[in-house]
Formats: C-alpha cells, sequence, structure tokens
C-alpha cells in the first residue's frame, strides 16, 4: 500500500467528520431530555407529557412540511417512517417517562450508555451494516465504561423501572436506525417531520384529553421542560441526529451517544444543583476516547 493510501485509511473522510459533528449536535441536545422529563413529570402526567411534546411538535412539523411543500415518502420507505414513529415519537418517551418516576437519574444515564450498543445491533438487522471485530470490541468497552460509571453510586437492585429504561433504549435504537433507512430516498429533517404528523392524530387528541385544569398553573420550570422536550428532544434534534446517521452510518455515529450519559448529568448538575467531581470528568474523558477509536474503525455496507 502506498503512503497517500496509507494516509487516507489513517485520516477519517471529512464526509464521515461531518458525519459525526451533526451527530454530536444531536447527542448534545437529546442530553437534556432526561433532566428535563424529570422536571416536567413532577408536574404534569408522565402520558401527557409524552402525548403533549410530540403534539406541539407535529403542528411545527406540519407547519413546516406545508411551508416547505414537501411530498409524502415514497412506498418503499413509509413501513420505516411507521416503525420510527411509533418507537421514538412514542415508544422512548413513555417509557422512559414512566420510568424516570421510579428510578433515579443514574439509572436513566445506564440505558444511555448502552444505547450505542444497541444502535449498533439495530444498524446490522435494518440497515445490512457489517461493523468489524475492533468496532463491536470498542463499543463493548464504551458500554462497560459507561456502566461502571454510572453503576458505582446506583442500586444495583432491578426494578420494573429499569426493564422500563430497557424498553425505552431498544425502542430508540430501533427508530435510529429506520430513520437512516428513511434517508435513502428522504433527508432526515423530513423524516422526522413525517413521523410526528402521522402521528398527530393520536398525540394531538390525546394531549387535549389528558390536559388538567390545574395545569394552567403550572410552574415554569415545568412549561419550559415540557418545550425544550416537544421543540428539541423530539424535533429539532432529530434534525441534526438523523443528518448524521445518515451521512457517517448508524453504527460509526451511533457511537456519539455514549456522551449522551455525561452530557446529561452535566445538564442536571447545572439546572439541579447535583454535584459534577472528578470521577464524572475522568471517565466522560475515557468514554470520549473510545468514541473516538470506534469512528476510527472500519463499518462496511450492505450493497
Amino acid at each position: 500500500m502506498s503512503s497517500s493510501s496509507k494516509a487516507a485509511v489513517a485520516q477519517p473522510a471529512p464526509r464521515d467528520l461531518l458525519g459525526f459533528l451533526l451527530g454530536l449536535i444531536g447527542v448534545t441536545i437529546f442530553g437534556g431530555t432526561l433532566p428535563m422529563t424529570r422536571i416536567a413529570v413532577a408536574t404534569f402526567d408522565p402520558w401527557f407529557v409524552t402525548m403533549g411534546r410530540a403534539g406541539l411538535a407535529a403542528i411545527l412539523a406540519g407547519a413546516l412540511l406545508l411551508v416547505m411543500r414537501r411530498p409524502f415518502p415514497p412506498p418503499q420507505a413509509r413501513r420505516s417512517l411507521w416503525i420510527a414513529a411509533v418507537t421514538t415519537v412514542v415508544g422512548f418517551p413513555i417509557f422512559s417517562a414512566i420510568a424516570l418516576l421510579t428510578v433515579p437519574a443514574s439509572h436513566g444515564a445506564v440505558v444511555l450508555g448502552l444505547l450505542p450498543l444497541g444502535t449498533s445491533i439495530a444498524a446490522v438487522v435494518v440497515n445490512g451494516e457489517r461493523p468489524s471485530p475492533r468496532f463491536w470490541a470498542w463499543s463493548l468497552a464504551g458500554a462497560a465504561l459507561v456502566l461502571a460509571f454510572t453503576l458505582r453510586t446506583a442500586d444495583a437492585s432491578i426494578g420494573w423501572g429499569d426493564v422500563l429504561m430497557v424498553i425505552a433504549g431498544a425502542s430508540a435504537s430501533t427508530g435510529y436506525a429506520h430513520y437512516a433507512r428513511i434517508s435513502r430516498w428522504t433527508p432526515g429533517w423530513e423524516g422526522i417531520s413525517w413521523a410526528l404528523v402521522i402521528m398527530a392524530p393520536l398525540t394531538i387528541p390525546a394531549t387535549l384529553f389528558l390536559f388538567e385544569p390545574a395545569y394552567w398553573n403550572a410552574p415554569r420550570e415545568a412549561v419550559l421542560s415540557l418545550l425544550y422536550v416537544s421543540v428539541l428532544s423530539v424535533f429539532i434534534g432529530f434534525f441534526f441526529w438523523n443528518a448524521g446517521l445518515a451521512i457517517g452510518g448508524v453504527a460509526k455515529v451511533g457511537q456519539v451517544q455514549l456522551l449522551q450519559a455525561f452530557i446529561s448529568l452535566a445538564i442536571a448538575a447545572t439546572l439541579l444543583g447535583e454535584r459534577v467531581d472528578a470521577t464524572m470528568i475522568g471517565f466522560a474523558l475515557a468514554v470520549m476516547g473510545v468514541v473516538i477509536m470506534a469512528r476510527r474503525s472500519s463499518v462496511q455496507h450492505r450493497r
């Protein structure tokens, strides 16, 4: 192999780097989801939070699609669209919201730490990606690091809240892979927009049905938290995330999610006054190193 060829292999392509950066922006936005959801469910019913966030986002998505005059995705994308809609618009939000009523934030971080591994598995099943053994090794190492960090202070007992969090993580991973598949025919921002719109006949009426008069007097922080998960977590964040998955590949870009647990804890520390110590910083740096090594590992795509 020539020196120029070796340099090409050693240096990630600009397109892969763009996918990585877009994914990082999406993950940073998603990092606020758990803290904001915890604040919201302290005031609102978790079902109302789930339907309300999706219903409001559906109105924004529908308006954007109308203004841009975008056609409905082609028939070959519609099965994946429905799966992505059910798993990310309803599945992940409701399972995580109910779980957060009974489990501490550390358990939520465990699931977030396992999301990249689940996303990689979904990439293999849904999109035919073939990560190398080295990639799988780094993925497992990253998951182990996050588990070690979160379980060092957590109650190791397993309850229904943990089971619900695992289901939430599986829902998100499945949806992410299908959004990437949809991007073969439809841009990433259109994928999440149409997913929200096709669920609107459920989410908007459910939001109105679940609304209680007492919510008019809800604390400002609860309202702002609901707006965050509506506009950013379930809508704008997916613009960046879906684009990153489509450009850089589901398996590779999905490893950026290893940082999401630490982003969540940092946001929680800022908003809720939780303490961030040197151990957390050390683990975050180690996980960042794993993400970089996983991104440099080869991933083949089915032709």
